[in-house]
This record gives C-alpha cells, structure tokens and sequence, in this order.
C-alpha cells in the first residue's frame, strides 16, 4: 500500500480505478512519480494472454473459439500467439463466440486498448442489445445488416 500524495490516505495502486487515476493524473506535478507509484493500476495483460487464460479457464480449445468467431484459422491462432492484434470488430466478434455479456466485452475491449462500445453510437448500440440479449453472432450480424449498418468484420457502409 502506498500514501497518495494529495489523497491523505493508504490506497493499495491495484485498487485504483480509472476515475481515481484521472483525478490522481490532473493532481500531479511529477509524471514520473505518479507512474511509479501506480504502476500495478496499469493494464499490463496482453490481449493475446487474455485469450489463453480464458480458453485454459473454460476449457475450450482455441480452434473451437477461432470457429465460432468467425476467423481465419491462421490469423487467429496469430492472435492467441501475439504476433497479431486484433481489431475492435475481431474483438466483439469474440466476445459474441464466448457469450460474454456487455460488462465482460467491454472489458475485453479495454484488454486490447480499443475503443468501448457507446450507446449514443447506432451500430454500438446494436452490439449492446444484443450482447445484453444474448444474441448470437449470425444473429447479430442479420440485425445489423437489415438496419443498414457494418456487420462484424464488414466494410464501412
């Protein structure tokens, strides 16, 4: 645990959420000192690494995950190695082959510093009703497509 400079109290830097680390970022004076101190805030896991402890965890052999995603095999074992990163649509692609809900997706989203989705965006707000319902990836990709907005993996419209 560390004393914040400026907070007055013990903060453990694995217990500070993005709010505090913005507030804690416009407080400070020295850069260097605030990432030092905070350094367990940071997200450090790989997007690769996510994707392997999450397969290891529900005992699901990659290819299998790579399928119901949609991907090309190669690319896809490129992103369980490292050697590729994926794009935001790869990474809902995959949340929808898990059956991640919105919360878990956005989550990934972070893991793979990409954009999170936001509602005030018409096709985000598809992926969220339909993440939230459950839907599935064909599924989704219909709506989207009926509405006259970018499937997964699609080009711009």
């Amino acid at each position: 645990m560390n004393n914040l400079k400026g907070l007055g109290m013990m903060i453990d830097p694995k217990q500070i959420g993005a709010d505090e680390l913005l507030a804690m970022l416009l407080q400070e004076k020295d850069l260097e000192q605030l990432l030092q101190r905070c350094e367990p805030a940071f997200l450090n896991e790989t997007f690769a690494d996510f994707l392997n402890a999450w397969c290891s965890c529900h005992q699901v052999v990659p290819e299998h995950l790579i399928r119901r995603a949609n991907l090309d095999k190669s690319f896809g074992h490129q992103l369980f190695s490292g050697k590729r990163r994926p794009s935001r649509d790869t990474v809902i692609q995959l949340a929808f082959a898990m059956g991640a809900g919105v919360a878990e997706t956005q989550e990934m989203l972070k893991t793979a510093r990409k954009s999170l989705l936001y509602p005030q965006i018409k096709r985000d707000a598809v992926l969220i009703f339909c993440l939230h319902n459950r839907r599935g990836l064909t599924d989704t990709g219909l709506i989207l497509e009926r509405l006259g907005l970018t499937v997964l993996g699609g080009r711009d419209r």
